[in-house]
């Protein structure tokens, strides 16, 4: 299916909160995402969706919007998905803890306020 960038944005949100919700809801440390093989699984499907969401932004979109680190992003779901070298869970770890909010926040203020 063919979405738009704005329908694009709105999934990468919702897969964001969810995310951080699920996290915060069953209090998962970065200590469990390290050690948990069942939670390192269960963050890589929504890390895979904001990826690939995020990767078939439209190149147009993304240059009106250089604030947001839209290459890195897709680039961990390649990562991910491609498992090139391994996959790094203190990076994995960071990011959800550490840059999801702050990636969050970015969305809400740019395209829901």
């Amino acid at each position: 299916m063919k979405y738009s960038d704005e329908q694009r944005i709105e999934k990468i949100l919702y897969y964001a909160l969810k995310l951080q919700n699920y996290l915060s809801e069953k209090n998962i440390t970065k200590e469990q995402i390290l050690n948990e093989i069942e939670l390192q699984w269960l963050v890589t499907t929504p890390l895979y969706n904001i990826g690939e969401h995020v990767y078939n932004l439209s190149k147009k979109f993304k240059s009106e919007h250089k604030n947001i680190k839209w290459n890195m992003i897709s680039g961990l779901r390649h990562r991910l998905v491609h498992n090139y070298d391994g996959t790094n869970w203190n990076i994995i770890a960071d990011v959800i803890f550490d840059e999801l909010p702050n990636f969050i926040k970015q969305l809400q203020e740019n395209f829901f306020s």
